[in-house]
């Protein structure tokens, strides 16, 4: 959550090219987040996506959430990174 740019100020706003994490990390993360909007095991098919931040949301206490043109589903913070 707000890994540089701090609570309810979104990493990747709208418009921006994102990637979808590798698949391992992915897997990691669905093995282990126990709170809201997990990952679903059709999304772990969109490792390595990459696509544009169509909006973002926040859940409370400032998790950002974020809808990817190109990959269906809620994708947390922790699954993105700038795509190259």
């Amino acid at each position: 959550m707000g890994q540089t740019k701090g609570a309810y100020n979104p990493e990747f706003p709208a418009g921006t090219l994102v990637r979808v994490a590798n698949l391992s990390h992915l897997q990691e993360f669905k093995g282990t987040w126990r709170f809201h909007h997990p990952l679903t095991e059709e999304q772990l098919a969109y490792a390595g996506v990459e696509g544009r931040v169509v909006d973002v949301a926040f859940y409370h206490g400032g998790d950002e959430l974020y809808h990817i043109e190109s990959a269906p589903g809620i994708w947390h913070e922790a699954c993105l990174e700038p795509a190259a």
